[in-house]
């Protein structure tokens, strides 16, 4: 049976260098597990204190997504898995399940300081496994984070821009509407006999109501009883639709004053049909304000991608001021934002000094520091980002005033799939990535927390 194991293990291809002496001595130490399929080598959370040899089969790693296990990765003959000599690996970090006939051979780690005097060789061969398993493993959370942020973003694009296409879509119905029903207005406007005097002083009443800069904030109270009063006064007039008319009429501010004014120019019998055709007037200039509204959003949306993602754009570092990657990365992170009701405060230097960067990766760091702010933050929480040019440095701060990070995990944070957030939910690298850019940028960054204000400092050298 030795002899069996023997001959299977120098069929691993990083065992392939190995002399047989150490690998006889390791086949006596271990065991063989028979598997069958939908048996568990391993279970996520248990004690890691064996190292695996495939032999024969398939196992597949799952990790937790939600109710359900994904699979995240398939082991087959010749791969080597588990605790290994110097890893630091306390537990299983996924579910390990065959999925046909398997063989595996086992190891305890009780086994390693033994295999440190017999085989400097085989030592470093599972050494080597170890690096090209952690490499291999940091590649694909890395892949995974950036998916995962990806994910967000787009979610929270998406978001942001179907309301402004709902709105445009939803006011041009409206105007198509509105103008079908022109004509008869038109047919009552046109066989009024006015002055161009008249004709010019209605108007001026009316384009004096568009052009009004100023911002009618009512009460719903105070809205629905101007409403009221207008409708009446309206009603009064003979005007088929009042309360229709009124909505119109209190939203551009114009008031039974101005209504009065006009009976006076085009006296009393021509009021309703003029009337009427005020209302169309301002029904499509705001339908037409309300498109132009929406369809700039989505311009604004559209640059801000450009900005964040650097499209179009060289890839070497550039001289750039800070806020504009900030601002780009908010817009972006704006669905999360409205979603806790968050309040972002901004206290920006009015000429902060100008950094080299690789743009696109800096947007990386303020979408992982802004992130995770909004995860740490409460409903109505707010989020506070500031700017300052100390000397040659410029400073940026992002403040949450969530409940703060633990002082046991606090000088944990920085390393690589260091996360307190839930599988699925965060690869702890958020903030390991973030460091690596930063110091790419000869910047550092620093944190310190207590309940109610947690601040990432992030410091660069002016150019």
């Amino acid at each position: 049976m030795e002899t069996d194991i023997l001959n299977a293990l120098k069929e691993v291809p990083a065992f392939e260098d190995i002399a047989d002496q150490p690998l006889r001595w390791m086949a006596e130490q271990g065991e063989i597990i028979t598997l069958n399929p939908g048996d568990y080598l391993f279970k996520r959370g248990e004690p890691a204190d064996h190292m695996y040899v495939m032999l024969k089969g398939t196992l597949q790693l799952k990790l937790p997504q939600g109710n359900q296990l994904r699979d995240v990765s398939l082991l087959e003959k010749g791969d080597i898995s588990g605790v290994l000599p110097y890893s630091r690996m306390k537990e299983a970090g996924a579910f390990g399940v065959a999925t046909s006939e398997t063989l595996v051979f086992s190891l305890h780690k009780d086994h390693f300081k033994e295999m440190e005097t017999r085989s400097h060789a085989l030592v470093q061969a599972l050494v080597s496994v170890m690096t090209s398993r952690t490499r291999d493993y940091t590649r694909q959370q890395q892949q995974n984070d950036k998916m995962m942020a990806l994910g967000k973003l787009s979610a929270g694009l998406a978001h942001e821009l179907n309301n402004p296409a709902s709105a445009i879509i939803r006011c041009s119905a409206s105007l198509k509407k509105h103008l079908h029903n022109t004509p008869e207005s038109f047919k009552q406007v046109i066989s009024i006999r006015l002055t161009s005097e008249q004709v010019d002083q209605v108007n001026d009443i009316l384009f004096a109501k568009i052009n009004s800069q100023e911002t009618i904030a009512l009460s719903m109270l105070e809205r629905n009883n101007q409403e009221d009063e207008i409708a009446e006064w309206l009603e009064d007039q003979g005007m088929e639709d009042a309360y229709d008319i009124a909505e119109t009429f209190v939203s551009f501010g114009i008031t039974i004053a101005d209504m009065e004014e006009v009976e006076e120019i085009t006296k009393r019998q021509h009021l309703p049909p003029i009337l009427g055709w005020i209302q169309n007037v301002l029904n499509t200039e705001r339908l037409v304000n309300e498109i132009e509204q929406a369809s700039t959003r989505i311009s604004n949306l559209v640059q801000s991608v450009k900005t964040y993602s650097h499209m179009d754009r060289a890839i070497d570092k550039e001289l750039i001021t800070l806020h504009s990657g900030i601002d780009s990365t908010l817009t972006m992170l704006s669905h999360k934002l409205k979603e806790k009701n968050i309040q972002v405060v901004k206290e920006y230097d009015e000429g902060p000094a100008k950094v080299k960067a690789f743009v696109s990766e800096l947007n990386q760091v303020w979408t992982n520091l802004i992130d995770n702010a909004i995860d740490a933050l409460d409903k109505n929480g707010t989020l506070k980002i500031s700017s300052r040019s100390i000397g040659d440095r410029v400073e940026i701060k992002v403040t949450d005033n969530g409940s703060g990070i633990p002082p046991d995990i606090l000088d944990h944070i920085f390393e690589p799939f260091f996360t307190t957030k839930a599988i699925g939910q965060g690869t702890g690298l958020g903030l390991d990535i973030a460091k690596k850019i930063l110091d790419q940028h000869q910047a550092s960054i620093s944190v310190d927390s207590k309940p109610g204000a947690t601040v990432f400092k992030v410091s660069f050298t002016a150019v």
